[in-house]
């Protein structure tokens, strides 16, 4: 059920219905503490309720790096928020969670986790 609600969700994030209130921007995933760069180029920013968001390729690839497909800042609270990523593999795709991040001082379009860093400008 989890990978069928999975692939479903990759479809909805990847049709044109959703293309049509996306944009494109610059974005970065690194690994803290070294800020090795995960990915750094242009996402799909895919704009939530509340003032969250996801990001996925802008070239409409099903991964956004690595096995990522999609990944999703969601608030909750004032400049906290919970990220997860979907995982897609061969049984199709899971989500996984990467924990709490803050909003970054030094850049408020960043999000900092305990081991990453998200930003989309």
């Amino acid at each position: 059920m989890k990978r069928r609600l999975a692939a479903v969700a990759v479809f909805l994030l990847l049709s044109p219905v959703a293309e049509a209130r996306d944009r494109v921007v610059d974005c970065a995933i690194l690994s803290l503490p070294g800020k090795a760069v995960q990915f750094k180029g242009k996402c799909n920013f895919m704009p939530e309720a509340g003032g969250s968001f996801s990001l996925a390729d802008a070239d409409g690839k099903p991964k956004l790096y690595g096995d990522i497909g999609v990944v999703s800042v969601t608030l909750t609270g004032k400049d906290t928020a919970e990220v997860s990523g979907l995982v897609i593999d061969s049984g199709g795709g899971h989500s996984s969670r990467w924990g709490t991040a803050r909003r970054a001082a030094d850049d408020r379009a960043c999000w900092d986790g305990e081991d990453f860093r998200i930003c989309a400008w």
